[in-house]
């Protein structure tokens, strides 16, 4: 179906400013939570539950949310998730009670779970498959910013009022961007679809026009996360100093966010195909993560750089080719299905890593990840030497 034809660039800002939000909302509160304040969570125990609510909550509702915006259209679910976002976000903001910390932080990642995919499968409806590059490229490159600003600027509010203060902030922010996709985002309804069953669905789910892309959303998303919460150790224990670890991990965002805009616009462009960028990007985040291995500042930045290159370019394509390779009235639940499998790379990789580095040393964890991602570079090396079903997005 031809995307709307007043899909101009300004209605897709509200999709961006979506994916900022659940980026900045996750990685600003996550960062802060055991902060130094008076409100800050002070049990491991309760930390860690914490941080998991929210993963977890995206992991059983993404799948739920992303069918439903294909049963009644995404626009409902993208407004009704951001609102409901702001809510969870307000209530505390106004409690200021522990025990509503954990109340906010669920209805957040049910919230998230509903607009995350819900805005995503929008992105693909509103532009035609030309453009599917950039367009993913720009929103992937949005949710880099939130991902990197949101530890830096939640610090700053958390220093100035606490959690208190970054919720109030969360909360205004969800109902800015609700009341901008309500005035800018056409209303797409949903499109007729065919009875699917169960095993429909398995059999959809399991054919390597989706699985390809997304186990290398996955893998790229293990291998971010693994940058982001264990670069700072090997840091660390290479004798850096708190400045020097945070640049590093600021390395690895900047470059994530800067490649994801230009691979969109050469994957749209044909001067890539999408195999052959998911293979290049799953080498350059297992180099990454093969260099993290190396002494000192040098093997760090170079880690950060790779990695952030690499993701960078996995990002845009392997949504590309999942939105360029489903019905379009099956987007939604596609999205779905692929926001969890980053989900489960999310959780997967550093529980790796971290598993192998208490039987042995971190750089073996290091080096763990990277044998798997670059397995998987040659797993699609091998896929693209064999037939590629007609229309199947991955050129």
């Amino acid at each position: 179906m031809t995307p709307p034809s007043d899909a101009s660039p300004r209605r897709l800002w509200p999709l961006y400013a979506a994916g900022f939000t659940t980026a900045f909302g996750a990685h600003g509160i996550a960062a802060n939570l055991g902060g130094n304040t008076e409100d800050a969570v002070t049990s491991l125990l309760a930390l860690g539950g914490l941080l998991a609510l929210y993963d977890g909550a995206e992991v059983l509702l993404k799948p739920v949310f992303g069918t439903l915006a294909d049963r009644i259209g995404a626009r409902p679910v993208l407004l009704g998730g951001l609102i409901a976002f702001a809510a969870a976000s307000a209530l505390y903001a106004v409690a200021d009670s522990p025990r509503w910390l954990w109340a906010a932080r669920l209805g957040q990642g049910a919230a998230a779970s509903a607009f995350s995919p819900a805005a995503s499968a929008l992105v693909a409806r509103l532009n035609p498959a030309a453009k599917q590059g950039r367009a993913f490229g720009s929103y992937g490159f949005h949710k880099s910013v939130g991902y990197t600003l949101g530890p830096l600027l939640g610090g700053v509010l958390v220093w100035a009022g606490g959690l208190r203060l970054l919720f109030v902030v969360l909360a205004g922010l969800g109902a800015l961007v609700a009341v901008w996709a309500l005035v800018a985002v056409p209303a797409v309804p949903p499109l007729p679809r065919s009875r699917q069953t169960v095993v429909d669905l398995v059999r959809r789910l399991a054919d390597p026009v989706f699985l390809v892309p997304t186990a290398a959303l996955a893998g790229a998303t293990a291998a971010l996360s693994v940058g982001v919460g264990f670069l700072p150790v090997s840091g660390t224990a290479a004798g850096l100093g708190p400045v020097a670890t945070g640049a590093a991990v600021s390395v690895l965002a900047a470059c994530a966010a800067l490649v994801q805009p230009r691979a969109g616009r050469a994957l749209d462009e044909g001067r890539i195909g999408t195999r052959g960028g998911l293979g290049v990007g799953l080498l350059l985040a297992g180099a990454g993560l093969a260099c993290a291995t190396l002494p000192g500042l040098t093997g760090v930045l170079l880690a950060a750089a790779l990695i952030g290159v690499g993701t960078g370019l996995i990002t845009p394509l392997g949504f590309a080719a999942l939105a360029s390779s489903t019905p379009r009235e099956r987007l939604g639940q596609t999205m779905g299905a692929a926001e969890l499998g980053r989900e489960l790379g999310d959780a997967g990789g550093p529980l790796l890593v971290a598993g192998v580095a208490a039987a042995a040393t971190l750089a073996y964890g290091y080096g763990v990840l990277a044998v798997v991602l670059l397995c998987g570079a040659v797993g699609v090396g091998v896929r693209r030497r064999g037939p590629v079903p007609p229309g199947a997005g991955c050129r």
